[in-house]
């Protein structure tokens, strides 16, 4: 993700989320201020960045000498989470961060409870 002059790259199977903004309400209607959704256990917001992926290691490669290796092209298990999705994850998982003056989530994928994806005015 580039903002100015910068470039965040998420690495490995991590996913970089938008924090909400706001207030969220309770399941009966009540506002809730951002203390009290911090120690909630689910949370969500919407994919900015994704990692390639777990890396694999390469099945031919049976070397007794791991330091010896040829160089190859880096082999990834793809991201199920893509840009644009809207996650519901484990909130003690992800780990904040401020980049640029805006708050974000690093997010493993197996925090990842569900994913939302497309939007209802598509259809």
């Amino acid at each position: 993700m580039k903002k100015k002059e910068r470039e965040l790259i998420v690495v490995g199977d991590r996913v970089l989320v938008a924090v909400e903004a706001g207030e969220e309400r309770s399941k009966v209607g009540l506002y809730l201020p951002p203390t009290a959704v911090d120690n909630q256990a689910v949370q969500g917001g919407r994919i900015v960045a994704t990692g390639p992926g777990l890396p694999m290691p390469d099945p031919a490669e049976t070397s007794e000498e791991p330091w010896r290796t040829a160089a190859r092209e880096a082999r990834f298990i793809p991201m199920q989470a893509r840009v644009g999705d809207y996650a519901i994850f484990f909130r003690r998982a992800a780990v904040e961060i401020t980049f640029e003056d805006e708050r974000y989530l690093v997010v493993p994928q197996t925090a990842i409870l569900a994913l939302v994806r497309g939007d209802r005015r598509e259809a």
